[in-house]
Formats: structure tokens, sequence, C-alpha cells
């Protein structure tokens, strides 16, 4: 799909509303004890700050003119122990709210994760794992801030200019009206460049989705880089998608920068009015140096509090695209997910039927139609066909990695789209092609499906399929330290592990999914005795290119043209001298 690319930028499936900022309430809920304590704290802080014009007003105008120097001390003591307060209160509230905004990164991030967890092949095969990752990461950090302090911080400014507005009115009305003339610039000011600034943020979060995604998949893909000789090429791709990025946060800067200058300015012009108007238009008998001097902290202080909501608006801005891609996320359906009224598959014996089933991973484009079959418990079977014919499809719909588009599949009679995902695929084995090994120990590896596994049940099942010999040749054995996907095992050791991990699991169906493919000819000799006790008792479906290692499966089904085209074992299939016919005596020429 087109969405699955570095250099695709993500269209948002829903345009932002303050439906979000609801949603993102929950997160703060849960924390509003804390949060009310530090608005109480920086109430306090901020009444404490706003007495200083007051004491400074009182001192200039009879203090000082009466030449009274113990009183001048008091004041000044006064105004010290204000602004000690102020400071006092609005360093605990920071402490607090540094804890909450942690809180709510934890919160968020686990949610996020664990509905990741949930979430079908599907998502993944659609997204570069970069885009994904940047989500959990670099987006959750960017909106704590505004969930916590943001939100605490919006309420506080608009308290502290309802506090100015009062002391303002208090001190001189007509000075204070002269104030407040600038809002209304100031709303224009905003008005003309609120929604460019939204979409050059929105464009910002693209662009570095973009980068994430292409950076990430050339940190896996290093080996075949350097095999191939594209460092250049690479270098040149990294190079356009980190100047679109940087392009694009200029943009999205430009319009920001915009907002400070603009109040500034309003601001500064505003308190050139106060002089303006408070020593030429208005009567000198009614307005004293200690008035405008009072009125010309407050005017700045009633700027501030507006300039600090135009930089919270200017956070809120660059932070909603952020916002908005985690809510997607959290929004994407979990497709395969227990339905209502699911129950407990219960202890299977491992008969599975297909019933007319067809499946489409793209709308229109099937690669089954109506497949119909019956495997008995304990019976073997293999699938083999072309590449892409729908063999490990097969295989991914009886684990219920993807739903059917119609038809059915039960296990020993039972639906198994009716059954909880965890009865099923906790009684079920599957060995893929790709053997992922997780970083950490080899131990750790193995007990990966059964945490509850004991050393000796460990090293038991790695015996069973041939791992024991090299792993206890390893430095420190089981206990040896693993890269992320095995960087330091060779394809054969990893997929002998993966064996021992699904063995250790003791499934009732297992699937092994070109389980082999990177196993040495003698290695697979060995491992053919040990994969004779892991088939026992199980039913199995075995995908294979090498056919010698089916033919002694109970039955063999040739997958092809949407269906499946031959059945039966291997001395049957021979005989009809088919496609499996042809397909083996080709690979033994």
């Amino acid at each position: 799909m087109a969405r699955n690319r570095y250099d695709v930028d993500e269209v948002l499936e829903t345009p932002f509303d303050f439906r979000h900022l609801k949603r993102s309430f929950v997160y703060m809920k849960k924390y509003k004890g804390k949060m009310i304590l530090a608005l109480v704290l920086s109430v306090f802080a901020a009444v404490s700050g706003l007495l200083a014009p007051l004491i400074t007003q009182y001192a200039l105008d009879n203090t000082i003119p009466q030449k009274n120097i113990p009183q001048l001390f008091l004041l000044s003591g006064l105004l010290v122990l204000t602004i000690a307060v102020s400071v006092a209160f609005s360093n605990i509230r920071s402490r607090i709210m540094t804890v909450v905004g942690q809180d709510i990164i934890f919160d968020i991030r686990t949610d996020l994760f664990a509905h990741l967890q949930e979430l079908p092949f599907q998502y993944y095969d659609d997204r570069p794992h970069g885009k994904i990752l940047i989500r959990v990461v670099n987006y959750v950090n960017s909106v704590s801030d505004m969930l916590s302090n943001g939100v605490i911080n919006v309420i506080l400014e608009f308290l502290n200019m309802l506090f100015i507005m009062v002391f303002m009115f208090f001190v001189d009305v007509r000075l204070s009206l002269v104030v407040l003339s600038g809002v209304p610039i100031f709303a224009l000011v905003m008005m003309a460049i609120k929604k460019r600034q939204r979409r050059a943020w929105q464009d910002v979060s693209n662009k570095s989705s973009n980068m994430n995604a292409y950076l990430q998949e050339n940190i896996v893909g290093a080996r075949v880089t350097q095999i191939f000789t594209r460092e250049e090429e690479n270098e040149g791709i990294f190079d356009r998608l980190s100047n679109k990025y940087r392009k694009s946060w200029m943009t999205a800067v430009t319009y920001s920068n915009m907002v400070w200058p603009a109040t500034d300015n309003i601001s500064t012009l505003v308190r050139a009015a106060i002089f303006f108007v408070g020593l030429l238009v208005l009567s000198p008998a009614s307005v004293t140096l200690g008035t405008i001097a009072a009125m010309t902290s407050y005017a700045s202080s009633f700027w501030q509090p507006i300039m600090n909501l135009s930089n919270l608006f200017n956070n809120f801005i660059n932070n909603v695209a952020y916002l908005e891609r985690i809510f997607e996320t959290l929004d994407e359906p979990a497709t395969i997910a227990d339905k209502e009224g699911a129950k407990d598959i219960g202890e299977i014996k491992g008969a599975v039927r297909f019933e007319d089933v067809t499946f489409a991973y793209e709308e229109g484009k099937n690669v089954l139609e109506h497949v119909s079959f019956e495997v008995k418990p304990g019976e073997s079977v293999a699938l083999v066909g072309p590449t892409g014919a729908g063999k490990s499809t097969i295989v991914s719909l009886i684990s219920r990695f993807y739903d059917v588009s119609s038809g059915r599949i039960t296990v020993d009679g039972k639906d198994i789209s009716a059954a909880t995902l965890h009865s099923l695929r906790s009684q079920m084995g599957i060995m893929l092609q790709d053997s992922f090994i997780f970083s950490g120990t080899i131990l750790d590896n193995i007990r990966y499906g059964k945490l509850d596994a004991t050393k000796d049940e460990i090293v038991s099942a790695s015996r069973t399929v041939c791992a024991d010999e090299f792993i206890s040749e390893m430095e420190n054995g089981y206990l040896t330290e693993v890269n992320e996907r095995g960087s330091k095992l060779s394809g054969g050791q990893k997929q002998l592990i993966s064996f021992a991990r699904t063995l250790l699991s003791d499934p009732r169906i297992l699937v092994l999914d070109e389980a082999t493919s990177s196993i040495d000819a003698r290695t697979e000799r060995l491992l053919q005795q040990g994969l004779n006790e892991l088939l026992k008792g199980r039913t199995s479906f075995i995908i294979a290119h090498r056919l010698s290692t089916i033919k002694n499966c109970d039955r063999i089904m040739y997958i092809d043209n949407k269906g499946i085209t031959e059945s039966g074992t291997h001395e049957e299939l021979m005989a009809k001298k088919g496609d499996y016919y042809k397909l083996y005596t080709a690979q033994h020429i």
C-alpha cells in the first residue's frame, strides 16, 4: 500500500477538534488533586507578585514625599517578602507539575504500547515501523507538558489577567481602558496566523515521521546497504528527507515567531499610550507619578499573561499535530480481537476444518477462494506450491492472525472467531520462516512462550531439536547474551533456538513455516529425529520448499490458483503425475 513508504506523508483520518482535548482530560483527571494544589500555589504566587506595584505606588506618592524612612524600610522589607513568597510558591508548583507531567507520559505510553500489542498484522504490514516508533517516543514526550503544565498555565494566566484587571481598575479606571484597547488588535493578529500555523506544524510532524521511518529502515538494512554499496544513494535520500524536515520546521517556526513580536509591540505601544494619556491628556492633578508607575507595571504584568497565553497557544498548535497522531493510533481498531461473548475454547485435541473459506488481504484481490478441507487430531499436513499461492495465509488464518472474508474455520468443531485469542493461540506453536530473536539471553528466548519453564525443561527441549550442542559451546552457555534479531547468531542457530522455544510451549497444533530453510543438510538430518518427537500426538501444518523433508507427512496439499489443487500422500500424488509430481521431480533431477 502507498502509505507503507517512508516518503509518503500520512493523512489524518479525522480533523482535529476539541473532542481530542476532552479525551486527553482522562489522563489529567487521575492527577487532579496535585494539579489543583499546583493551581492554588500558583494563585498565591501571582497575588503576592501583584502586591508589589501597590507597595511601589504608596512609597512614591506618600512615604518618599513625607521622608518617612522607617516606613520606607518597612515597605522595602514587605516588597522583598512578597517576591520571596511568589518565587517559593512558583518553585513548589513547578516541582509538582514536573512529576505530574512524567506520570502522564507514563500513562499515555503504556496505553499506546498495550494497544499496539493488540493490533493485527495488517497494521504493521501497512506502515513503516519508524513511523509507529516515533509516536510512542517523540510525540508522547512533546504533548506531556501541554497536558500538565499547559492546562494549569492557561487557567493561571486567565486568573492573572483577572487579578491584574481588578488591581488596575482599583488604581485608575481610565488608564485601565487604555491598557485594554490593545486586546482587539492582538485577537486579530492571532486569527490571521492560527490556521497557517497549525498546518505548518502538521507538516513538520509528517516530515519528522518520514525521516524517522527511513532512518529505522536503514539501520535494520545496514548489511544489505553495504553489500550493494548503496551508501551514497542512501545518504542522498536521507539528505532530501532531512532538508524537507528543515524547511517545514523553518516555515512553522516563522509563523510561531510572529506571535511574540506582535504581542511585545502591542504591549510597548500600550505602555507608551499610558504615558501619553496620563501626562498629556488627563489632568496632572488626577494622575500622580505613583499612579503612572503602578499602571505601567500593571500594563507590563497584564500583557505578560497575554504573551504567556500566546506562547501556550504556540505550544498548543505545535503539539496538536502530535496529539492527533497519538489518538489516531489509539483509535486504530484492533480488528483481530475477542468478539463480544467470546469464550475459552477449552483444551483442544486438534481437529481443524476449513468450510468454504475465502480471504483477501486487500478488498477485491482474493488470495484464497472457497477452500474446504478437514484435518484430524494428530494428523500431519504439508502445504506445498508456488511462492505466493497462499500456504502461509492458510496457517495464519488457523492462528487467527487475520479473519476470513467469508466461510469459517473450526477447531474441534468450534468456530475460532467465537473463541478468545489467548485460549486459541496459547495451545498453538507457530514457527515462522523469519526466526525472531529478542535481545537478552538464549535462556530467556527459549523460555519466551513458557515463563515458568525450568532450566532442565529448557535444556531437554534444546537437546531434542539439536540446539544444545552449539549453545553449550558458547562462552556463557544458555546465559549468553544475544542482540536484537540475533545478529551474532547464524540463520540456522536462530531457527534451532526457535524450534526449542516452540517445543517448550508444548502446543496441540503446530505450524512450521519453512522452519528448516536456514539449517544445513547435516543438522537437518539430525533434527529430523527431534521433529518426529515434536510432531507426535500433535496436529501439524508444515510448509516446506524442500519436498524431501515432508515425504512422511500423513497428507500433502498442493496450493495454487487460490485453492487446493491436489491432496494426498506422497505416493498417491506421485502416482497422479500432476502438479506435485512435477514439482518433486524438478527438485530431484
